[in-house]
């Protein structure tokens, strides 16, 4: 089955393999939360998996196995020491990045749990030869990612303008970040200038203090800010609204995050969770205007963001 075949809700689900739905936020029968929590990639911004799909597609290779062998190089990836800001961005890391993402053994478990468990049509039975692993350019891809990421989510984003409006909640962020070098097009003299970065009381950077999502140290540290900066602003209109008071739990705060291991480590926190769905973010606002009471929606439409199999049908044109 070429890559323009494959069914999009089967593509979704190898991209989000990550991601169990049951991870969600507690409605109207838990108090109302004093702190959202946000993700940044695929939450606030557009997701940089779409970037990852669409390369899968347009180059025949297995949806979902670059999320896995980015996910499975860790801690000592190049990728996960990039995010802790332990490593420059430089041609060292794109040549270990590129290396990370040739990983045979890793190439070859991915495979044979695919042919296991998944659509029998794109992956051949158990016992088929396996073959050679997928040739990708690691520098581009990285990239084609962030290029994508910059883009304002067009459902999350006014919802997070609206939360900010309103006030009575503590609005913050933890995102796994990177830190572009001097003179690159994206580098920043300020890191928490940027105006998206500017909507929010408390930013939590992993760049910046060295710990990256799922470490549950990173969590910890979150909770911490946030319940400083609560009882920093107890005394503000917003604070008065907000009960901030007696402080921040783990119990007042909503995580809302796009990959599932970051969702399960906040979890075991205990943050309230809120999935968002690669493409379907619409479906993350609901939740959050259930346990904020807010309306949140802006009016763009509620349309699944599909695959761009582009690529991939040019390829198949020129067969």
């Amino acid at each position: 089955m070429l890559p323009d075949e494959v069914p999009a809700e089967y593509i979704i689900e190898a991209i989000d393999s990550m991601a169990p739905t049951d991870l969600k936020g507690k409605g109207s029968g838990s108090p109302k939360p004093k702190v959202i929590l946000f993700d940044i990639g695929g939450v606030c911004v557009v997701s940089p998996f779409q970037s990852i799909l669409n390369y899968e597609l347009g180059h025949s290779i297995p949806p979902g196995w670059i999320n896995h062998s980015i996910s499975r190089s860790a801690p000592h990836g190049f990728w996960h020491r990039l995010e802790t800001g332990s490593i420059p961005m430089d041609s060292a890391f794109f040549a270990g990045f590129t290396r990370d993402l040739h990983n045979q053994s890793l190439w070859e478990s991915f495979y044979r749990s695919q042919q296991a468990n998944k659509n029998p049509s794109h992956f051949p039975p158990p016992g088929c030869p396996i073959p050679p692993i997928p040739q990708i350019d690691g520098e581009w891809l990285f990239h084609d990612m962030m290029e994508h990421a910059r883009s304002p989510d067009p459902w999350m984003f006014p919802a997070l303008k609206k939360l900010k409006e309103d006030g009575r909640f503590v609005v913050a962020a933890l995102s796994n970040t990177v830190i572009w070098p001097e003179g690159h097009k994206w580098a920043e003299k300020d890191f928490f200038s940027d105006p998206l970065r500017q909507l929010f009381d408390v930013f939590v950077s992993s760049a910046h203090v060295g710990l990256r999502k799922p470490d549950p140290r990173i969590y910890q540290l979150a909770l911490e800010k946030v319940d400083e900066f609560a009882r920093a602003n107890a005394d503000s209109e917003r604070g008065k609204r907000g009960g901030w008071g007696e402080g921040v739990t783990a119990e007042d705060i909503v995580f809302l995050d796009d990959i599932g291991e970051n969702l399960k480590a906040a979890k075991k926190t205990g943050f309230r969770t809120i999935k968002v769905g690669l493409g379907r973010a619409f479906e993350a606002v609901d939740e959050l205007e259930e346990v904020t009471g807010l309306k949140l929606a802006g009016d763009h439409p509620r349309i699944a963001v599909k695959p761009d199999y582009s690529a991939a049908k040019e390829a198949k044109a020129k067969l």
